[in-house]
């Protein structure tokens, strides 16, 4: 398998960093790249994301639960790729529309929820 070389940690540390955020998503859930690269402690390195799954070797990593920020599937519509990622998806019962999932609303960063105004249900 290639390795990273363009990551300040080397490399090795981060990808693993990604691979362990990806499956850590469970079934049934999506994200989007840079949602992964921020749990992975790697925020703005969504393209490495996108460099890691690329170069994914392990069959078993849930590699179709990661997609674009707007919930669309990355690949083509009229590639294998794109079959087979709607294939997992709808599998695991996830409502995949024209190539687009629905995404989870944003997480609140933090310091927002510690220190922000109070919620109205509150």
């Amino acid at each position: 398998m290639t390795s990273y070389r363009g990551d300040e940690d080397g490399g090795d540390a981060s990808r693993t960093r990604i691979l362990d955020a990806i499956r850590a998503l469970p079934a049934g859930s999506v994200a989007g790249y840079g949602h992964i690269a921020r749990r992975a402690g790697l925020p703005g390195r969504a393209r490495l994301v996108a460099w890691v799954l690329r170069h994914n070797a392990d069959p078993a990593l849930p590699w179709h639960r990661v997609l674009r920020s707007d919930g669309r599937i990355a690949f083509a519509p009229d590639t294998a790729g794109f079959r087979e990622q709607v294939r997992r998806l709808r599998a695991e019962g996830v409502v995949v529309t024209r190539g687009r999932v629905r995404m989870p609303a944003a997480e609140t960063p933090l310091d927002l929820a510690l220190w922000g105004p109070p919620d109205a249900a509150s």
